[in-house]
């Protein structure tokens, strides 16, 4: 009895054959590119004007001359600067029919009267020339999701937060103010540099710019701390952070200083360091009033 079924051919290694494609270039941006497709299911051959020396390429990977890389390959990546493009010439016939992938910029806008497009265009007119993959680095290639271009799969937008970025522009501008004087308060207590200055000098860089330099370093600190103050989350162990202790004799000192500076304590302040004395403590004839011993002996 004969059977009516058919036999059929087994198409599963046809079907299953990867399709292969061609990369000129073994730079860092062609192997990121490779291990890519090579990730994707696609066989990946590179065409390099030295095969021999070409490392570091993708396992799983062929390299081939330039002329028998692009042979079984339907498309191929331009994955080499406009200036090395000249070897197409001799590889115009062999490219007809092919789809050529430029994913190359120049340095600057205007260094050349046409697009890399245009000149592969023009150096293989037999092949479709498209633009892709030129706005995307060979680092975002190979780390993929360590990208943060991967972040737009997300949606995810934020706010733009003024007070924040004042905050975080104020707390490094303090710092460096700060840490700019403290520079110079510590080359003018060295001795060869306090010696050439008189004491109307030496008194205002250490006294009035130190209060400054104290005040700038305080901010600072207050602004690195922020909020997190009213957080339980800062306190760990009941006991505060550590910025909150350091910020305790600074603030204890500025207060103080506050306090002297006040019109009614300066001039008190300002005359005491004159040579005033209370009258009320003194008679007439120059005795104290509770020893009846003369001040001046």
């Amino acid at each position: 009895m004969n059977s009516d079924s058919v036999a059929m051919t087994d198409l599963s290694e046809k079907m299953h054959k990867p399709e292969t494609v061609c990369i000129y270039g073994t730079g860092d941006f062609g192997r990121s590119l490779g291990l890519r497709l090579l990730q994707s299911g696609y066989s990946v051959v590179y065409g390099s004007r030295d095969p021999k020396n070409s490392l570091l390429l993708p396992k799983g990977s062929k390299v081939m001359s330039h002329a028998a890389a692009a042979c079984d390959a339907h498309v191929v990546f331009m994955a080499v600067q406009r200036e090395h493009y000249g070897f197409l010439t001799s590889l115009a016939s062999g490219l007809e029919g092919k789809v050529l992938v430029d994913v190359s910029n120049n340095l600057k806008r205007g260094l050349y009267p046409e697009s890399n497009a245009e000149y592969l265009s023009r150096l293989v007119p037999g092949a479709t020339v498209v633009k892709a993959f030129n706005t995307i680095s060979a680092w975002a290639l190979q780390f993929g999701g360590l990208d943060a271009n991967r972040q737009v799969k997300d949606n995810k937008t934020y706010e733009f937060d003024n007070t924040m970025a004042w905050r975080v522009d104020s707390y490094y501008s303090m710092g460096m103010l700060g840490f700019g004087l403290f520079v110079l308060l510590g080359i003018t207590s060295l001795p060869s540099v306090s010696n050439s200055l008189n004491w109307r000098e030496f008194r205002f860089i250490q006294s009035k710019l130190g209060y400054i330099t104290l005040l700038l370093c305080t901010t600072h600190t207050f602004l690195y701390g922020w909020n997190k103050f009213l957080k339980p989350s800062s306190y760990r162990w009941w006991m505060p952070p550590a910025y909150m202790l350091s910020l305790v004799v600074p603030c204890v000192v500025l207060i103080l200083k506050l306090i002297l500076i006040t019109p009614c304590v300066d001039r008190s302040v300002t005359r005491i360091r004159q040579g005033w004395e209370r009258q009320g403590m003194t008679s007439a004839n120059g005795r104290d009033t509770k020893t009846s011993h003369p001040l001046i002996a």
